[in-house]
């Protein structure tokens, strides 16, 4: 018997899930995930509260529905293109990812929000621990396609790990300064370089060609 498919939302419901969420993304970043309801999103959407119920019957859920797409956002801008030629060494590469994931968290109050401040929603937590895990093997197909990688273990998420050590930096920099000072998100980086160096050797070797 086949495995259920997943339907997509028809493009209306998409339309309006967006909608919903664009209001929540808003709302989050001018007062907080401890000030987010239903009401106010429906209101700010300009729709009936029930349709922001159809789509989320809870706060968390609707939380959890802008944490996915804020990983999404992360996602993507693994996914642009890397001049292979300009990678001297793999920290050249961690550089450039990390640079990237700053400048989601530059241009989306929301994802500072979620992902960086202290707001104590387990739900939200959980679903960005589990995106962290696929973050993490993204990113570690993204430099095994220009490196070649040394054996890593398989009892943990090498990759996740040292993202979420930049990420704890970067939180420190929001309760501190209420943003990612320049100083913090270089020391982040940092961090981010020293952890995966407990695995990465400095001279680890640069593939002629980047991987298909």
């Amino acid at each position: 018997m086949p495995a259920p498919t997943t339907r997509k939302p028809r493009a209306s419901s998409q339309a309006r899930i967006a909608v919903i969420l664009d209001a929540a993304r808003a709302l989050l970043a001018e007062s907080g995930a401890a000030s987010l309801s239903i009401y106010a999103v429906a209101e700010r959407a300009g729709i009936p509260p029930s349709s922001v119920y159809h789509f989320f019957p809870s706060v968390p859920a609707l939380l959890q529905g802008l944490t996915n797409d804020v990983h999404a956002a992360f996602r993507a801008c693994l996914e642009r293109p890397i001049d292979h030629a300009q990678l001297r060494e793999w920290r050249d590469l961690s550089r450039i990812v990390e640079q990237r994931m700053l400048e989601v968290y530059a241009d989306d109050a929301a994802a500072r929000q979620l992902i960086l401040a202290s707001h104590g929603l387990a739900e939200v937590t959980q679903a960005d621990s589990q995106h962290d895990v696929q973050l993490g093997e993204a990113m570690r197909q993204l430099f095994e396609r220009h490196f070649e990688l040394p054996p890593l273990p398989r009892d943990i998420e090498v990759f996740s790990l040292a993202m979420e050590l930049g990420d704890r930096v970067y939180a420190l920099s929001m309760q501190r300064h209420g943003h990612i000072s320049e100083r913090l998100a270089e020391e982040g980086m940092r961090v981010f370089d020293a952890y995966l160096g407990l695995y990465l050797p400095p001279g680890l070797p640069k593939r002629a060609q980047p991987l298909s």
